[in-house]
């Protein structure tokens, strides 16, 4: 069993899973299709990621992916902690260019649903955080995108972690939301 709440971004979700603990450790259904779809998470999930960073303040993102290869993402951590964003980047949405962040961890055990039409990123919080995500379109060069993550437009409140993020040079040359060509339908 799961419980699924809305945030302030439309189609944005934050999933919280029941585990089942003993002397062993415990146990948990992190995902089951229909019961998701009976969430409002109907989603084919066909991929599964998982990124690994050794050191806290690694910040990936802001990315995302054009249609027709636009991705839905279920991300959850296994290890370690993250504040995890989300930013709608999808033209004419009421919530264009605003952005969620919720800490995902080993210990909280949350997942976050983010649906296609946004853009994705995370900053680790502590050393040794791994990332684990479904998608439902698989990678596409072609289609990639991305916004800056520090991009004052839409002006993220990422934690302080006292020293600038590890940033890859590719992420730190991504454009601002207003120099994105515009995507105007997010529907594959």
């Amino acid at each position: 069993m799961f419980s699924v709440q809305p945030t302030n971004l439309p189609g944005v979700m934050v999933v919280s899973t029941i585990w089942h603990g003993d002397d062993r450790g415990s146990f948990s259904e992190t995902y089951q299709h229909e019961r998701f779809v009976q969430a409002g998470i109907d989603v084919s999930f066909i991929q599964d990621n998982h990124a690994s960073s050794r050191r806290a303040g690694t910040l990936r993102g802001l990315h995302f992916q054009k249609p027709p290869a636009a991705q839905s993402k279920l991300v959850r951590v296994t290890r370690g902690a993250i504040f995890d964003v989300a930013v709608d980047i999808r033209p004419g949405s009421p919530t264009y260019g605003r952005w969620a962040g919720f800490t995902l961890s080993a210990d909280n055990r949350l997942q976050l649903f983010i649906p296609a039409g946004f853009a994705h990123g995370y900053l680790t919080l502590e050393d040794q955080s791994d990332v684990l995500y479904k998608v439902d379109a698989p990678y596409d060069p072609a289609t990639e995108g991305g916004v800056l993550w520090n991009d004052p437009a839409i002006g993220i409140a990422w934690p302080d972690l006292g020293a600038p993020p590890v940033i890859a040079p590719r992420d730190a040359a991504l454009p601002r939301l207003g120099d994105l060509p515009p995507i105007e339908d997010w529907r594959r």
